[in-house]
């Protein structure tokens, strides 16, 4: 169980970030976030006019095949590399 815990504590440490990171650092966050969360990506791609839902779809989908503990093992790790860039 360390890994939901530690899982968990990455999502909280990511909320209290004094500085928002960049764009594409908060997809692959997402991205992270969701294969870790959810599995591969599901439903449809939103339409062109959607593009911030159409960018993280996009960014879920790169993910898919990983597996859920990798997931959340690459979300810990990316949110703590956030968490030193943007404490």
């Amino acid at each position: 169980m360390a890994l939901a815990e530690d899982f968990a504590a990455a999502q909280t440490r990511v909320r209290s970030l004094s500085k928002t990171p960049d764009p594409s650092e908060l997809l692959e966050l997402y991205a992270w976030y969701k294969q870790g969360s959810n599995g591969d990506v599901q439903g449809s791609r939103p339409g062109m006019l959607d593009f911030k839902g159409r960018a993280k779809y996009d960014a879920w989908a790169a993910k898919k095949g990983t597996a859920k503990d990798a997931a959340q093992r690459a979300y810990v790790e990316f949110a703590g590399t956030l968490a030193s860039k943007y404490g």
